[in-house]
């Protein structure tokens, strides 16, 4: 949706994730901002080391979400896909300030933060929910470990040059056995992560679907296929040695993997709400990033 929206954020919470002096002027500026804006700003205890006056209110980023309607992200990708994980599943609403390199989902530039947070706290903004991917890990028919991500679930193998077996299932249906460095299922959103270096596509944000993309597999005529985002994928390890494979979750490690351990992955029944300005164009913002021409 665009144009003015009866929205009103007075309680915005930012986070960053590191002490570069390009975050401290980014922070700054935002600040200033929402002082102007007269909006109670809170801020996470890593932007509290850019604050030494101590004059914004501390809370630790866990919390920071419980307090606000909005989050702030400062930063790269790494950073918004941090504070995804932080308001999931809660309904608080995300914009990202881009300080990274390519930056598909912090599209906020440094040299328009002063306009970009006037025009969303006047309600001049997009909102785009973004799909969120669960996922459990089963073995010996129990749940040891669960987890949410927004870009991808990723098996892949760990402390081995060898190929590591993978069969993978869609909706209780065999796809196919292979024999591979791994498996990547990304959303949308994860379609250019990832799933882009391993030879995927790169989904429309809108589209309701998931690509499954394959790490180098030994057999070239395993590809990339897309389904539906109603679907339930079941990747089981069907390899034969211990300590050789890994799942992890928008980059972070979640669990190493044992021979007949299934990973159970499924779109969650709520999403993060991500805010654009509202000129934003995902097409225009392809082509800058990858280079497509005018």
């Amino acid at each position: 949706m665009s144009g003015p929206q009866q929205i009103m954020f007075t309680r915005i919470g930012i986070v960053t994730r590191t002490h570069e002096p390009a975050v401290k002027g980014a922070l700054e500026r935002v600040i200033a901002v929402l002082n102007r804006r007269g909006v109670e700003t809170l801020i996470d205890t890593v932007a509290a080391g850019h604050d030494p006056g101590g004059r914004y209110r501390v809370v630790p980023s866990v919390e920071l979400p419980d307090f606000c309607d909005l989050v702030i992200s400062i930063g790269g990708d790494g950073t918004l896909l941090q504070c995804a994980g932080l308001i999931y599943p809660r309904d608080v609403a995300l914009v990202g300030i881009n300080l990274g390199r390519l930056g598909f989902l912090t599209d906020l530039s440094p040299t328009d933060i002063e306009g970009g947070l006037d025009a969303v706290l006047n309600g001049d903004f997009r909102s785009e929910e973004r799909a969120v991917l669960g996922c459990e890990v089963v073995r010996d028919g129990e749940v040891i470990a669960t987890t949410d991500g927004l870009n991808d679930v990723v098996v892949q193998k760990w402390n081995t040059a060898r190929l590591i077996t993978l069969e993978t299932y869609v909706d209780g249906q065999f796809l196919h056995a292979q024999r591979s460095d791994g498996m990547i299922v990304a959303t949308p959103t994860g379609s250019t992560a990832y799933a882009l270096s391993g030879g995927g596509p790169i989904l429309d944000p809108r589209t309701h679907a998931l690509a499954l993309v394959p790490i180098c597999p030994h057999t070239l005529t395993n590809r990339p296929i897309v389904v539906s985002d109603a679907a339930h994928i079941e990747i089981h390890v069907a390899t034969d040695r211990e300590d050789e494979s890994r799942v992890t979750c928008d980059g972070n490690s979640i669990l190493d993997l044992l021979p007949g351990d299934c990973v159970r992955v499924a779109r969650r029944g709520q999403s993060v709400r991500l805010l654009h300005p509202a000129n934003h164009d995902h097409f225009a913002t392809l082509r800058a990033k990858l280079n497509w021409g005018a």
